[in-house]
């Protein structure tokens, strides 16, 4: 794709998935459950929304179906690494480190692979929002140990592959929204397989008591995603994968108001180096 500047509208609409996003990670943090199975139960939310709307959109194009079909596989890696980071450290660290180094994966690659160009605004954007994220990350209290530091590194060259493989996706499918939901629906059914083979009746009977969060937490990731994907197909890869991670603010904000957790001033210059980011995208 060549060089283009991202819409208001398109801004606005992702800035809105970004703040679902925070909503179905909050979610997750205020669960005080096992975190690999409110991820579980998250995937399945997704899926069981998606699937009444499989009957009003079309299937993707033929062109999508190998994009999808690599997405599921790159997934099913990310869930793994996302509770591989969660059990060996606090969501409030792994989380923004991953979100935050994510984009700038993208942008090199958007430029390799989908050969991308952008210009010196949207650069200098997208290195505010990630060095913003990766700055509440570091300054988050709580444990910062090596080991969650690697598994949030390694899915955030996770995040940073199935964003790509999907950005292109949704441009072949047709229809992004089609593509964005055949996908969700399908892609959480490995992963949930997987998780009742390792967890066995367990993971069953702790579904049956907070199933309406995951519910709730899934309809909010179908369409936090599902938004994305669609901006995709409207700007740049790179420079949505960056405004999108805003969510990051969202979700500290809605930790500070709602959580009762510490924001601090060294995580509210993180938050004003975001805001500076998102500013320099819409010059």
């Amino acid at each position: 794709m060549a060089a283009t500047d991202i819409s208001l509208g398109v801004t606005l609409a992702v800035l809105g998935a970004g703040f679902l996003h925070a909503l179905w990670n909050a979610l997750l943090k205020s669960a005080a459950g096992d975190p690999m199975l409110d991820t579980a139960l998250i995937v399945a939310g997704s899926s069981a929304a998606c699937l009444p709307l499989l009957a009003i959109v079309p299937p993707p194009d033929p062109a999508a179906w190998p994009y999808a079909f690599a997405s599921m596989v790159v997934h099913f890696a990310y869930y793994v690494t996302l509770a591989g980071a969660y059990r060996r450290g606090d969501l409030s660290f792994a989380y923004p480190l991953m979100r935050g180094v994510a984009p700038l994966i993208v942008t090199v690659l958007g430029v390799a692979v989908l050969g991308e160009h952008l210009r010196a605004h949207a650069l200098a954007g997208i290195l505010l929002i990630s060095g913003g994220i990766i700055a509440i990350a570091w300054l988050a209290s709580g444990t910062h140990t090596l080991a969650a530091a690697g598994f949030a590194l390694g899915n955030a060259a996770i995040i940073a592959v199935y964003t790509l493989v999907d950005g292109a996706g949704a441009r072949a499918a047709g229809s992004p929204w089609s593509y964005a939901f055949w996908l969700m629906c399908l892609e959480g059914f490995p992963f949930l397989a997987w998780i009742v083979w390792q967890r066995g009746r367990p993971a069953v009977d702790y579904a049956r008591r907070r199933w309406r969060r995951g519910m709730l937490g899934g309809a909010a990731s179908v369409a936090a995603y599902a938004i994305a994907l669609w901006a995709m197909t409207r700007a740049p890869v790179a420079v949505v994968a960056a405004l999108r991670e805003v969510s990051v603010v969202f979700a500290a904000l809605i930790g500070t108001l709602f959580l009762k957790e510490s924001f601090g001033w060294r995580r509210l210059a993180g938050a004003v180096g975001v805001a500076a980011g998102v500013a320099a995208l819409r010059l």
